[in-house]
């Protein structure tokens, strides 16, 4: 059997694994990388290095910044500025937006809305407004403001890896030109259409939200400490360039701070890790390196191409990337999705001998619209209950979006990265 045929079977099992999810997706994404090593594709080096990847050690580093502040409780705090804003339903739903947004810009978008919900939910009692019209504002803005940089979700950073396999460079904000319109234009959609299609209800009263923890007895300090690191890692990473520091040391220079002053302890520091997220991105590493290597990815493109005739229109490969990519991310895994379409989407645009970025990043941000099911990323599923949701009430709220989203990719990616520079 040939490694192409190979590469192929074990991306059919992947996407199958995926979709089922009857075994955990790191482990689904390890199995593969472990079989491509067995059976010969890639070599034990190839293979764990993707484990130890520039891009993983971001992520790693970045998960310890953004817990200490969740664990010190200044995300809460910056989560309660929406009760100063807000004095009618959609003023507090544009001052949610905004917040939940701009946090999962730089913090773990389903670590964000975690936080998030109860504050939420204690607001919609207080004032008496429906739970069902504020928490699916808030899920689908911390899904819109991952977009904002290539840390707001990890599908961001196998985009930027992808980008930087192929030696063309990439920014902190490379994303942003095109998240920022798709945020304001999601708080737009929602404040004149989209709060038509919120159901009015209180939501279930068997659910129960999780009780804020008390963050009264954290020393100011340490929510001050956690603050600033976030901030000074961030511009570092910004000004990678000036001040002559990778992103990913950034990071780690950030998570090694908050241990070492005590904003977090060793054992909080290493419990923020999300292994899941480790083995799911190595694996998937190892199998868009085993596409790469055999040609089993120019295979799938070339087949892809053909269907779509003879010399197609980027524009016509970049939608149907995009509405694929789309379709899957609302029945699997967001980070699942944009790492088996990526390499796809690489090899369609090479086959064309197009600049890949406008397809990357149309895959990436096709990733994160998972807004249709309940089941399209965590934080949906988190207030299914809360808000009293049924199916349709995401279908109904989320398809628009989706088509928002999906006509500013069109517009702007084209013009912002041309196909044929």
């Amino acid at each position: 059997m040939s490694q192409q045929t190979i590469t192929l079977l074990f991306l059919v099992f992947t996407i199958i694994s995926f979709i089922l999810e009857k075994i955990p997706l790191g482990l689904t994404a390890s199995i593969c990388a472990i079989g491509l090593t067995l059976t010969g594709v890639v070599d034990v080096s190839t293979t764990f290095s993707q484990y130890v990847n520039s891009n993983v050690i971001l992520c790693v580093g970045m998960f310890v910044v953004g817990q200490a502040l969740f664990e010190t409780g200044m995300a809460n705090k910056i989560g309660g500025l929406v009760t100063r804003f807000a004095r009618t339903e959609k003023t507090l739903i544009i001052a949610i937006m905004v917040i939940v947004g701009v946090m999962s810009g730089f913090l773990s978008n389903t670590g964000t809305a975690a936080v998030l919900i109860p504050v939420v939910c204690g607001i919609a009692d207080e004032s008496g407004y429906s739970r069902s019209r504020l928490l699916m504002p808030l899920v689908f803005a911390a899904a819109l403001g991952g977009n904002l940089s290539i840390i707001g979700a990890p599908g961001n950073l196998m985009g930027v890896n992808a980008l930087q396999e192929m030696g063309l460079s990439t920014s902190f904000f490379m994303y942003a030109p095109v998240g920022i319109p798709m945020l304001l234009m999601g708080i737009i959609y929602f404040v004149f259409i989209g709060y038509r299609f919120l159901p009015n209800g209180k939501g279930d009263t068997g659910a129960t939200v999780e009780k804020q923890k008390d963050f009264s007895n954290v020393p100011k300090w340490k929510q001050i400490v956690s603050l600033v690191v976030l901030i000074l890692v961030i511009l570092a990473m910004i000004f990678e360039d000036l001040i002559g520091v990778s992103i990913e040391i950034s990071a780690c220079v950030g998570a090694i701070i908050l241990v070492l002053f005590g904003v977090l302890s060793e054992k909080e520091a290493l419990a923020s890790i999300d292994l899941k997220v480790v083995f799911l991105f190595g694996g998937s590493l190892t199998l868009a390196k085993a596409l790469d290597t055999t040609g089993a990815g120019e295979l799938i493109a070339d087949k892809i191409v053909g269907l779509l005739g003879a010399d197609p229109n980027p524009i016509v490969l970049l939608l149907v990337i995009f509405i694929v990519t789309c379709a899957l991310t609302n029945f699997m895994s967001n980070t699942a999705t944009t790492a088996l379409m990526i390499p796809i989407a690489v090899s369609l645009a090479n086959n064309l001998g197009a600049d890949p970025r406008a397809v990357v990043i149309a895959t990436v941000i096709a990733g994160s619209c998972a807004y249709a099911t309940p089941i399209g990323m965590p934080a949906n599923t988190m207030v299914v209950g809360l808000g009293g949701y049924k199916f349709k009430d995401y279908v109904k709220s989320g398809l628009p979006l989706i088509l928002v989203s999906f006509v500013i990719c069109m517009i702007l990616l084209p013009v912002l990265f041309p196909f044929y520079p």
